[in-house]
């Protein structure tokens, strides 16, 4: 009876040719020794299972090699090729840093090294995970790493460059060792799999390519489990189930669920996937994956990095046609976060669970963001000069920007009608049922800040003007004119600390009348008298001083109309040596979360209450 060899050893490289994915530096090395132009010391590095210790010990035998070919290859006939191939060639060395990493190893290592070779060319060290030798054992070897005999060339090889000394890293030459391709991997197992009389699925030879990430000798290693697992017979199911890796096809029902706002079939294949041996974490990955490959979808440019199995990719285009890039970044947000927190979680079932809640009524979440934007555009459309605005041919009614100034709004009144004669579109301007800050009548009328008991003048009850007509801008211009003759006879009032700060009141209490997040720091506010026509604000702090800063428009229209002085202005500061308060926004603890989402979102309460969920705060 044979004895069994596993594939990474019996299949491994015996030349430069054989090596899979590394053409850059199989190319490098044979035109290196080709032309007689080796270095004295080499460093590969790279991902585990991709060929560092392999390329070289075939570069060992070949710069030995007494007959070699003409493309720098080993002739495997010589005496140094066979006794190579046997293992008892003296000439080459190879030590395991990893166990033999302290200074007295460096030490017999330098000692060896001053014996010359007894046959062949040079005496070739081999030094295996070279980054786990200590900092004293670099040192020991920097000497004869430097400035070796001309017999001895020295590999190194490890898995992490950035722990080897900049003084090793600057005699040695570099090579870089990338992972193997997925593609490349395939190829080989599947050229295997002929050798060896396997029947061998496609799929089930492009999931153990993914499995192994990049490593070809874990490829092999899990290609021997399989056979051995399925007798031969190599098959997509068997591969899935082995290797505990989620079908995409739960993945594609737990989108449609998703997408349908179906939370009680997303719960149920949750399930399923839960009582098969998957656990949360995996699920979590494993979706996020799928979401990423359905995004690269999206683009024509990046689909050549999507790594699927063949029978699937058809159907992930198709999918990802049908669902918006901005809906699946957002799931992949949602999905990353719960990641990130599935560890720290103590019900790792409801943690996935409020994920797959969050992901059920994330379409509605940004339907409402959605038609949230659009109402704030609407309004900003609003507030626009009517003048800069198409207006369309039909009936449009627009409400009056609040203005503080009668002559102003007169002449925004214009301008909307000579937008009205050369569109022809109607135009009516709603006057505002309450009083503005800047109205004379607010002022003249209510002195003491009381309000009035008769009722405000509906603007309906104003004789209405054809927008068309001319004799209505003729009007409106004589009523502005006669407004001006009129303000032109009253002279300014000079500023009176009583007025002041009864106006100043009246404009607070209007302020929290209407819930403006400025009243407290106008409560707060002091006011001092320069001169007839300036006074100042003294505030407390900074956050005050930007709130008032904020009405200061409103408020000096305001008290410019109520003194009848447009030069009157003022200035706001912070007092000396105030006290100020730094008011922090507190962090929600989990049930405030959960709470706000609630009120938010009520189906998640009522889904709560009926699936008697218990929450982990």
């Amino acid at each position: 009876m044979n004895k069994f060899i596993v594939s990474a050893r019996k299949y491994r490289p015996q030349n430069f040719s054989t090596v899979v994915g590394q053409s850059h530096i199989t190319t490098t090395l044979k035109n290196a020794i080709r032309n007689q132009q080796l270095a004295h010391a080499f460093l590969f590095c790279g991902p585990r299972g991709v060929g560092k210790t392999t390329c070289a010990r075939i570069m060992a035998k070949a710069i030995n090699c007494e007959q070699p070919a003409s493309d720098g290859e080993a002739c495997n006939e010589c005496h140094s090729c066979i006794s190579f191939n046997e293992g008892s060639s003296l000439n080459i060395h190879e030590l395991d840093a990893a166990s033999n990493n302290s200074v007295d190893d460096i030490r017999t290592l330098v000692e060896q090294v001053r014996i010359p070779p007894q046959a062949g060319k040079y005496k070739v060290y081999i030094i295996d995970e070279v980054h786990m030798l200590s900092a004293s054992a670099f040192n020991a070897f920097l000497k004869t790493l430097e400035e070796p005999p001309p017999y001895a060339i020295f590999i190194l090889a490890t898995t992490e460059k950035h722990k080897i000394l900049p003084t090793i890293l600057s005699r040695c030459q570099v090579f870089d060792f990338k992972r193997i391709t997925t593609r490349d991997i395939i190829d080989h197992l599947q050229e295997i799999c002929e050798k060896e009389n396997i029947s061998a699925d496609p799929s089930a030879v492009e999931v153990i390519a993914q499995k192994s990430d990049g490593c070809m000798r874990d490829a092999l290693s899990i290609m021997d489990k399989m056979v051995s697992f399925s007798n031969g017979q190599l098959t997509y199911a068997d591969t899935l189930e082995h290797l505990n890796i989620l079908d995409a096809g739960y993945y594609f029902k737990l989108l449609d669920a998703i997408r349908r706002q179906n939370l009680s079939d997303a719960l149920l294949i949750y399930d399923e996937i839960n009582r098969k041996g998957f656990e949360g974490d995996l699920l979590l990955e494993g979706f996020s994956e799928f979401v990423r490959n359905l995004l690269v979808c999206k683009d024509e440019k990046a689909a050549v990095l999507l790594d699927v199995v063949a029978e699937f990719k058809e159907k992930y285009h198709s999918v990802a046609q049908e669902t918006g890039a901005g809906y699946l970044i957002s799931m992949l947000n949602v999905l990353n976060e719960s990641a990130l927190h599935f560890k720290a979680a103590r019900n790792k079932r409801l943690h996935v669970e409020l994920a797959l809640i969050k992901l059920s009524y994330l379409g509605q979440a940004l339907h409402l963001m959605d038609s949230g934007t659009s109402d704030k555009k609407k309004g900003t459309e609003a507030v626009k000069p009517v003048a800069f605005r198409s207006i369309p041919p039909m009936e449009a009614r627009e409400k009056k920007t609040p203005a503080f100034s009668e002559v102003r709004a007169a002449e925004k009144t214009e301008a909307a009608n000579a937008v009205e004669l050369t569109t022809g579109a109607k135009l009516m301007i709603e006057e505002p049922a309450k009083p503005l800050y800047g109205s004379r009548d607010f002022t003249e009328a209510n002195p003491s800040g009381k309000t009035s008991s008769s009722p405000p003048v509906s603007s309906t009850q104003q004789p209405e003007v054809p927008p068309t007509s001319l004799g209505a801008l003729s009007k409106i211009r004589q009523q502005v004119l006669n407004r001006k003759h009129a303000k032109s006879s009253d002279l300014p009032k000079p500023l009176e600390q009583e007025q002041l700060q009864q106006t100043w009141n009246q404009f607070t209490a209007e302020l929290k009348e209407n819930k403006n997040s400025a009243a407290q720091s106008f409560d707060g506010a002091l006011l001092k008298i320069l001169d007839d026509q300036t006074f100042e604000i003294l505030t407390n702090n900074n956050l005050e001083q930007r709130f008032i800063e904020q009405e200061k428009r409103n408020l000096s229209d305001l008290l410019q109309t109520v003194f009848n002085n447009r030069n009157l202005s003022f200035s706001i500061s912070i007092r000396e040596n105030a006290n100020q308060h730094i008011h922090l926004e507190k962090s929600l603890s989990k049930r405030e979360q959960f709470q706000q989402m609630a009120e938010q979102y009520p189906l998640v309460k009522e889904l709560k209450e009926k699936l008697k969920l218990e929450l982990d705060y």
